[in-house]
């Protein structure tokens, strides 16, 4: 065990009464990458990892959430909260500690770093629950929807934004999400998706932002204008009024976004702000680019974009709108490579890929949604995949390889994953946790055999394969038996269960290379 892992128990062991409380978990394997890695301007600026190379911690309440922040070694120490269930207000409070700041009326990440939050199992919803982000760094958040969140009205919550970050924020990824509202302002709500006050390198992926008065800001005035280097791909905006975004000084890039049913306006660029616009699908809108409400003008960069059923109003002291033949104003330089789709098939890739739960598929620029990260593990489903209920061949990586992983129950051991006996097991300290089986030098792996143990069979349910050299996830699915996955070599492969219906009980632990 690494000694800031070992600090990091410590230092929750005086809270375990509250955290068993609370609906928080934890496992011991350090965190995976979120899958594929971070996309446009979060890769700048140093990039944006999250929590990866930190411990895993299952929470099922926002209480949780919070305590798994302020459990940590220190407010920097990497980590990934794996959610699942609903976050509302009943079930968050806030939690004192030396490593967070935290509210009971939202998901505060204020005064922190190196955080995932990362939706798992039957799905996370933040219900009438905002994230909020603060005088934050590397935070990624992916696979969870946040809904109905309120400025006015009952509950109210993080000033009525789905995801608002505020003050010197840097290097965000929210990748695969759903924010959605059930009206505009005069209902109650405000932004789906919002940045203020000094926050720069944010990218927002493959996302849905549905049904909202406003879909979010870059600036909170024309005054601030210290936002900028954003990038949103890949998202659908659908039934929202204006601000898609609006954006005030900076620097943002959209591109193979879906925008669809915008009433009032689209991408407002003002304030001296600079848009480049790369084949998007706009459809059923209203003046979707250009500077409105405002005389202080922004600008734009316009290639490969379709404009279907798209109206335009006419040019007024306050409004420039960019159609109805929109043409470049300004130059935008990108320093980042990104695959791009043509925009006749945004709105088939959009529809496959964003949002919570649709399995953090993207796209390769081919239009065709791919699994995650497409160069490195294939679908186990895809028919020219070995058959995963083929018995393996060839010899055992495993036998006189090491071990490690999470906690451990009582009179069981890591080694006994590899010893070849089907007598004796190891199980986690609970219903989920993760073993490792690791070489001292790379060793090629495509495929491993977990064995339940006697009396334990159908006991694992959901499961992550994962490479812990790099964190990549090399095949998910549930139940135990033969894995198969594109051969990789690797000094660490580990098996984590993320859900089981008891005390799981693995007799081995099988690796193969082919």
């Amino acid at each position: 065990m690494r000694r800031p892992v070992a600090l990091r128990l410590q230092a929750a062991l005086g809270t375990l009464a509250l955290a068993a409380a609370t609906g928080v978990v934890l496992s011991m394997p350090e965190a995976a990458a979120a899958a594929g890695g971070a996309t446009g301007y979060a890769t700048q600026n140093g990039g944006t990892t999250g929590g990866a190379g930190g411990q895993t911690v299952r929470a099922t309440t926002g209480t949780a959430i919070h305590q798994a922040l302020c459990g940590r070694a220190s407010s920097s120490t990497p980590i990934t909260i794996e959610v699942e269930g609903t976050i509302n207000h009943g079930n968050t409070s806030k939690v004192s500690g030396d490593s967070c700041n935290t509210a009971a009326d939202k998901i505060e990440l204020k005064q922190i770093s190196n955080v995932t939050l990362v939706g798992v199992g039957n799905g996370a919803v933040f219900d009438q629950l905002g994230i909020h982000i603060r005088e934050a760094s590397n935070i990624v958040i992916q696979n969870v929807t946040v809904r109905n969140v309120k400025k006015s009205g009952s509950p109210t919550s993080n000033g009525g934004d789905a995801i608002g970050m505020e003050s010197d924020v840097r290097n965000v990824w929210v990748d695969h999400t759903t924010l959605e509202a059930s009206g505009g302002e005069s209902e109650g709500y405000d932004g789906l998706f919002d940045m203020k006050a000094n926050t720069q390198y944010v990218t927002l992926s493959y996302s849905t932002l549905r049904n909202s008065g406003r879909g979010g800001l870059i600036g909170s005035s024309e005054s601030d204008v210290s936002n900028g280097y954003v990038t949103f791909h890949h998202n659908l905006y659908e039934n929202i009024d204006s601000r898609a975004p609006l954006l005030r000084g900076g620097t943002a890039h959209m591109y193979n976004n879906h925008y669809k049913g915008l009433s009032k306006s689209g991408i407002n660029s003002r304030a001296g702000a600079k848009a480049k616009v790369d084949s998007n699908y706009f459809e059923d809108s209203k003046d979707v680019l250009g500077t409105f409400y405002t005389d202080a003008a922004g600008s734009w960069q316009v290639s490969g974009n379709i404009y279907d059923n798209v109206t335009w109003s006419q040019p007024g002291e306050d409004n420039n709108p960019a159609g109805p033949d929109p043409q470049s104003n300004t130059s935008v330089s990108i320093p980042y490579s990104y695959p791009l789709d043509d925009a006749s098939c945004v709105p088939d890739v959009v529809s496959a890929t964003a949002g919570a739960n649709k399995g953090l598929k993207v796209s390769d620029g081919s239009c065709t949604p791919q699994n995650p990260d497409p160069t490195d593990p294939t679908d186990p489903t895809d028919p020219t995949d070995p058959d995963p209920t083929d018995p393996p061949t060839g010899t055992n990586l495993s036998i006189g390889a090491g071990s490690d992983g999470s906690s451990k129950a009582g009179g069981t051991s890591y080694g006994d994953v590899r010893d070849g006996d089907l007598g004796t097991y190891w199980s986690p300290a609970g219903t989920t946790g993760s073993v490792s089986v690791k070489w001292s030098s790379a060793t090629t792996v495509s495929k491993i055999n977990i064995r339940e143990a006697a009396g334990s069979a159908g006991t694992i349910g959901s499961y992550r394969v994962l490479n812990h050299d790099s964190g990549a996830v090399l095949a998910s699915g549930s139940g135990a038996g033969v894995i198969g996955f594109q051969a990789v070599s690797l000094k660490k492969i580990t098996f984590e269960i993320t859900g089981a219906s008891g005390t799981p009980r693995i007799a081995e632990f099988e690796t193969y290379a082919g």
